[in-house]
C-alpha cells in the first residue's frame, strides 16, 4: 500500500511540475515527502515445509500359488490273450554208450606162507669162541677201546649166517665192524627142518659179545 502512495505522489509532482505549478507547492510537498514514513510491510510468513513422506512400508510379497497337477489315473491295459499253443521239446541227443570198463589188474601173486619149522637152526659149537680176545683188532688195542657189542643176524637153510647188523654198539666202529665179520665167518647153525625134513632158513638170531683188552 505504501509503495502504492509514494508512486501516486511522484506522478502529481512531474504532472504539477510539467502544468507549472507553483515551486512553492511543490517544496511543500516535498517537505510533506521527507517527513512521510514508510513503514515496510511485515514479512510474509514463512512457508511450513509440508511433512515428510511416511517411510515406505515394505510391500508383501504376493502369496505364493501351489498349482497341484491334476492325478494321472492310471487305466489298466488288459494283457493280451495268451496262446494255448503246445510247445513240444526236442528230443534230448542220444549219448554214444559208454566204452567198456578196461579190465582189472591182476592180482599181485600173494606171498609163500612161512614155511612151518618142525626143528629150528641150532649152533654148532659154542659161539663165545667164535670172538675172542686173541681177534682184538690193532687199531682198538692202540686206542685201548673196549665195550660190548649186540649183533643180529639171518640163518639160511645151509647153515650159515647172512645179513649181519650191529643192534647195539660198543662205541668202537673198530670192534663192531669185527664182531659182525668174525660172525659171518665162523658161525655154523644145523640148518631147520620143515615137516617133511627139508631143510629151510632158520629165521633170525641175535648175540652179544664183549671185548675186553687182557691185563
Amino acid at each position: 500500500m505504501a509503495i502504492v502512495l509514494v508512486a501516486l505522489i511522484v506522478a502529481g509532482m512531474g504532472y504539477a511540475f510539467v502544468t507549472g505549478l507553483a515551486y512553492q507547492y511543490i517544496k511543500k510537498k516535498a517537505e510533506e515527502l521527507k517527513t512521510f514514513e514508510v513503514e515496510e510491510p511485515p514479512p510474509p510468513p514463512e512457508e511450513v515445509p509440508p511433512p515428510p513422506p511416511p517411510p515406505d512400508t515394505p510391500v508383501p510379497p504376493p502369496p505364493t500359488q501351489v498349482v497341484v497337477p491334476p492325478a494321472r489315473v492310471q487305466v489298466p491295459v488288459p494283457a493280451p490273450p495268451m496262446s494255448t499253443t503246445t510247445v513240444i521239446p526236442p528230443a534230448p541227443p542220444i549219448s554214444p554208450p559208454a566204452p567198456p570198463a578196461p579190465p582189472a589188474p591182476p592180482a599181485p601173486p600173494a606171498a609163500p606162507a612161512p614155511t612151518a619149522i618142525s626143528k629150528a637152526a641150532a649152533a654148532r659149537g659154542n659161539p663165545g669162541e667164535w670172538v675172542t680176545n686173541d681177534d682184538y683188532p690193532a687199531s682198538a688195542l692202540r686206542n685201548e677201546e673196549e665195550g660190548s657189542v649186540g649183533i643180529s643176524f639171518n640163518v639160511n637153510a645151509k647153515g650159515r649166517v647172512e645179513n649181519c647188523s650191529v643192534t647195539a654198539g660198543s662205541g668202537s666202529r673198530a670192534l663192531d665192524d669185527a664182531t659182525c665179520r668174525l660172525v659171518t665167518s665162523r658161525a655154523r647153525y644145523s640148518p631147520a627142518l620143515n615137516a617133511a625134513g627139508d631143510p629151510v632158513p632158520g629165521g633170525r638170531k641175535s648175540l652179544r659179545f664183549t671185548w675186553k683188552i687182557a691185563q
